[in-house]
């Protein structure tokens, strides 16, 4: 790709002339494999399966929708192999093509090794077939759905929604795969659709609710589906097919929009969230920006001296409000001051307890009903807030932007350098465009067109909505 675009650029081809070919695409042969297509790739020695299932009509006149999907049972193999038609399990109704990569213990999803692998399948597919950028989705099952919140919080240019299915982002927080921070900041930039259910042994819905009460707070666009009879499958994909697909329909990506927020560490290869960069972070760690979508308030159970799923009670911190009301492990809380706990025993003590005020549990013991009663005394030593996922560097950078008209402006924090990355098709080329970074002017000025600046995003996206005739590249005072 690159080698044609320096023809391009050498050929005396004008940017207009560029831009306008570009923006229409290449032309797709009918003379290509339908059904179930096999590919793979080798690198470092690893060789990574993938398959395509395409429409037995395709037409190559028309964009069609992808659906990459991840699958689960990630470490059950120390290899990496073909997994067969684990998609059939969750047939949609609507023409797409849909992706099938594989990872394994030395390749999980929650890896650079498959963020790279994700994009090259997704070039090759396109260099083949018609495809509408703005309606690529990931979703996965179990593992797959996990490894949905690490790429959302990795490389989100691609995709237009995640749909995560019987996973849990929390896993991505365990020290044993020894993963650099996260950050579920950039969980805004997205929208999600996540199913988990209520009798699943791994990922209950009584440990998956309230962390999806958190994201919400934080701004996170979610729609949840938690599933009162499910278990580690999907037995309930029959009932959740039509929203799920309504879902994918309703969300199509904008390419350009207006407001970004984006976060990365040190030495991050992933710092790019569409027509942002961030180039080089400060010496020294900046201030924390608020609201972060990974600080949230100390949880009430916590503080009350509880570690429990849903309503069912796992441990009690000794001398805790809980374990001096006369609470025991594996009770079963089944309201408290009168509220149906649920799956959110956390949130139920936040709305019906005050502090030195009454408080009265109904539990299920030993098939017996037994009602405590006290004061509601929690904790008064622990911190304010706590966050999601750890954080392990001492370094990261962060930036906001919000874009009016040709106007931008940026806050940023630990930020040294960053680059906007300027579109036809987001900014008026021919007024000045105003940056504004922190509250100063950063830049003013009218930019012009490149045709090496449109060529070199247009080779590395490969995306007729999204592309790039100059940048301006800021530093931070």
């Amino acid at each position: 790709m690159m080698a044609a675009t320096d023809a391009i650029a050498m050929s005396g081809t004008t940017f207009d002339d560029a831009y306008g070919r570009l923006k229409k695409g290449r032309t797709y042969s009918e003379n290509v494999p339908t059904g179930v297509v096999e590919g793979q790739r080798r690198e470092y020695g690893s060789v990574y399966y993938y398959s395509l299932d395409v429409p037995a009509d395709y037409d190559p006149n028309r964009r069609y929708p992808v659906r990459i999907h991840l699958h689960g049972g990630v470490d059950a193999r120390a290899v990496g192999g073909r997994r067969g038609g684990e998609m059939g399990r969750l047939p949609g109704d609507e023409p797409r093509i849909h992706v099938l990569p594989t990872a394994w213990s030395r390749a999980r999803w929650w890896s650079d090794e498959q963020l790279a692998n994700l994009r090259i399948i997704l070039a090759t597919a396109k260099h083949s077939y018609n495809i509408d950028e703005n309606r690529v989705t990931l979703s996965g099952v179990s593992d797959g759905g996990t490894g949905t919140f690490y790429v959302a919080m990795r490389d989100t240019t691609p995709y237009a929604s995640f749909l995560p299915l019987i996973g849990s982002i929390m896993v991505l927080g365990n020290p044993i795969f020894e993963l650099g921070d996260l950050y579920p900041n950039n969980l805004l930039t997205k929208p999600f659709f996540i199913v988990n259910g209520e009798r699943d042994p791994v990922y209950p819905t009584g440990d998956v609710t309230p962390i999806v009460r958190y994201l919400r707070q934080g701004g996170v666009s979610v729609t949840y589906r938690p599933q009162p009879n499910g278990d580690h499958n999907t037995v309930w994909w029959p009932a959740v097919k039509a929203s799920f697909e309504t879902f994918e329909r309703e969300h199509a990506r904008n390419p350009l929009p207006d407001t970004l927020t984006w976060q990365c560490g040190e030495g991050d290869s992933f710092c790019r969230a569409h027509w942002l960069t961030i180039d080089r972070l400060t010496s020294t760690s900046g201030p924390e920006m608020r609201p972060d979508v990974n600080t949230v308030p100390m949880s009430a159970l916590r503080r009350f001296g509880l570690r429990a799923t849903g309503g069912r009670v796992l441990s009690i911190s000794q001398g805790s409000n809980a374990e001096k009301l006369g609470l025991a492990r594996f009770d079963l809380v089944l309201n408290i001051n009168g509220w149906p706990v649920g799956d959110d025993m956390d949130n139920v003590l936040e709305q019906c307890c005050k502090a030195g005020k009454p408080i009265r549990v109904t539990v299920s013991r030993d098939k017996q009903t037994v009602e405590l009663k006290g004061l509601y005394r929690p904790s008064t030593e622990l911190e304010s807030t706590m966050t999601l996922l750890p954080r392990r560097q001492s370094r990261s950078g962060r930036v906001d932007l919000v874009k009016t008209g040709n106007t931008v402006r940026a806050t940023t924090s630990g930020v040294a350098e960053y680059t906007l990355l300027i579109s036809p098709d987001q900014f008026k080329f021919g007024e000045p465009v105003t940056v504004i970074t922190n509250g100063q002017v950063s830049f003013t000025g009218v930019v012009e067109k490149r045709l090496p600046t449109l060529l070199k995003w247009a080779a590395r996206d490969d995306d007729r909505t999204m592309l790039f005739g100059a940048e301006i590249h800021v530093a931070v005072n």
